[in-house]
């Protein structure tokens, strides 16, 4: 089982999303609070969870190439609708 850890936060919340891959094959999305930190309040939390499954794939590719094959990329701004 792989997982791998995606983080949204604002000035006074933050909240963790975990994708969960099985025998390569993806699973499910968990959102976790962060402990001593507010969670995201509802609306964020949709969007937070709506951008994870939208993006999964390309998060995923992002986080192999940087922890595995140490590729740095800059940060990408979604500015479109969702």
């Amino acid at each position: 089982m792989n997982r791998y850890m995606f983080t949204e936060s604002t000035k006074d919340t933050e909240s963790n999303a975990k994708i969960i891959f099985e025998n390569g094959k993806f699973k499910e999305i968990i959102i976790k609070n962060v402990q001593g930190k507010d969670p995201l309040d509802t609306q964020n939390l949709k969007k937070f969870k709506k951008v994870v499954e939208l993006y999964r794939d390309d998060i995923i590719r992002k986080w192999i190439d940087f922890f595995v094959y140490n590729i740095e990329f800059s940060s990408e701004k979604i500015t479109k609708k969702l």
